[in-house]
């Protein structure tokens, strides 16, 4: 009989590996912030004692999701510039709000927000990419929640840093300082072909190499920006950064909606890493990712929400929901993206993309404890035949009732345990009343 932290039992368990399984009235066993056990609840007195017991009989129990790509502070600019196309809405009112309000404190406060609001949907871990990453970074680590850093690369200048070399050289100080922290990783993030010119790019995937890590950067996000650099350079934007070495599986090529069956092979060829945005790209109308070809051409989907100013929010939930009927409608195929597939997505894939599968992103022994449970029990989820269909199809992010990080509960019966929910809308107010001041674009 072993003394352990923590023994979660769950009406369904869906642990992603085995694919397919799901698993009635089990439990994970975790102790030293690792999955130790997965059993039968009528077997575990046989082997277990624990320091706390969750008795969630009525949940089903998943890995926590990770969304793959956001700029976590940019809640703070949730709202403040909708129904615009993406040139348009960027150009004239997101890069002048930045220019005038972002600093460590913006981003420090509005990456508070985001993992409040990505624990309260069942997000252990997201992907970000923005400014002051050191100050994310913090918001992260003191809040027990998991994250891959983006080191921001772009050509012009900002309060961050004045040019491709500068901001190349804090990122390198940064990774360095966050080697060895074990739920914060790091990954390059040139912003997007369009704003990282030649030199930066190569240096990226020079560096990206000796440090081993990831490489996140937007790639064909509109036909408008394709069509733009065909027009300048006379190559797609792919092909560009296929030259100067881009294309390996490190990259995580976010939103990929203007996409060729030439270049569906070439990600596929070279282990290119999809990272698919469905509300942001419908907000915008940016385009359809051909989800399910990439599928078909074994090419690795994950899930992203994008900024809370471009979807307007950071439910994993229903980025799994849009991603399904997204890609039946646009397939025409009606068996697209299951909700099986719709959740590996948000789980396992984007722990690939990552490099970090090893850590998280299935509930394996010797994983991780990073875990999400979901109140099926709602009318709203009711009957119920197939628990998978019912969290993709049915469930809304309210039904999230626990969280944990590292085996350490972030949410508990739906209240955050390592944020203050009250200081942050004080914050959330505060910043609303700044961003409101007359000709603050």
């Amino acid at each position: 009989m072993k003394t352990v932290e923590t023994i979660i039992h769950a009406k369904w368990i869906i642990p992603i590996v085995p694919e397919e399984i799901i698993l009635n009235l089990h439990c994970l066993v975790i102790d030293q912030d690792k999955i130790v056990d997965i059993l039968p609840s009528e077997n575990v007195d046989l082997h277990y004692t624990s320091n706390q017991t969750f008795e969630l009989l009525e949940h089903a129990i998943t890995p926590g999701f990770i969304n793959s790509h956001t700029h976590a502070s940019m809640n703070l600019l949730r709202g403040f510039a909708d129904d615009l196309a993406l040139m348009d809405w960027l150009q004239n009112h997101i890069w002048p709000a930045e220019a005038k309000w972002v600093s460590p404190e913006f981003v420090y406060e509005g990456t508070q927000l985001a993992i409040a609001e990505s624990v309260r949907s069942g997000v252990t871990c997201f992907n970000d990419m923005y400014f002051f990453p050191d100050e994310a970074a913090k918001a992260v680590d003191e809040a027990g929640f998991r994250a891959t850093i983006g080191l921001i690369i772009i050509d012009f200048p900002t309060v961050w840093a004045a040019n491709a070399d500068e901001y190349l050289e804090k990122a390198l100080a940064l990774h360095d300082e966050l080697k060895t922290h074990s739920r914060v990783s790091t990954a390059f993030a040139p912003h997007a072909p369009y704003t990282v010119s030649d030199e930066p790019l190569q240096k990226v995937v020079s560096y990206a190499e000796e440090l081993d890590i990831p490489i996140h950067m937007h790639v064909h996000e509109t036909a408008f920006e394709v069509a733009q650099a065909e027009e300048t350079s006379g190559q797609r934007p792919l092909q560009r950064i296929a030259d100067h070495g881009l294309l390996t599986p490190r990259l995580l090529a976010v939103h990929m909606t203007q996409l060729n069956d030439e270049e569906i092979q070439l990600c596929a060829e070279n282990g290119v890493h999809v990272v698919h945005c469905p509300d942001s790209n419908m907000k915008l109308a940016s385009g359809f990712c051909p989800v399910q070809k990439l599928l078909d051409a074994n090419i690795n989907v994950c899930l992203g929400t994008d900024s809370a100013s471009s979807n307007n929010n950071l439910d994993m939930l229903g980025e799994t929901r849009s991603a399904a009927l997204l890609a039946k409608i646009v397939s025409g195929d009606a068996t697209a993206v299951s909700a099986y597939t719709a959740l590996k997505m948000a789980t396992l894939n984007g722990a690939k993309a990552l490099g970090i599968d090893h850590i998280t992103g299935s509930l394996e022994k010797g994983k991780s404890a990073d875990i999400t449970a979901i109140d099926l029990s709602e009318i709203e989820t009711q009957p119920l035949f197939n628990p998978v269909s019912q969290i993709v199809y049915s469930a809304c992010r309210t039904q999230v009732t626990h969280v944990w990080v590292d085996g350490k509960c972030l949410l508990n019966d739906r209240t955050l345990t390592t944020l203050d929910e009250n200081h942050l809308k004080s914050i959330a107010k505060r910043w609303n009343d700044k961003l409101a001041e007359p000709n603050n674009e």
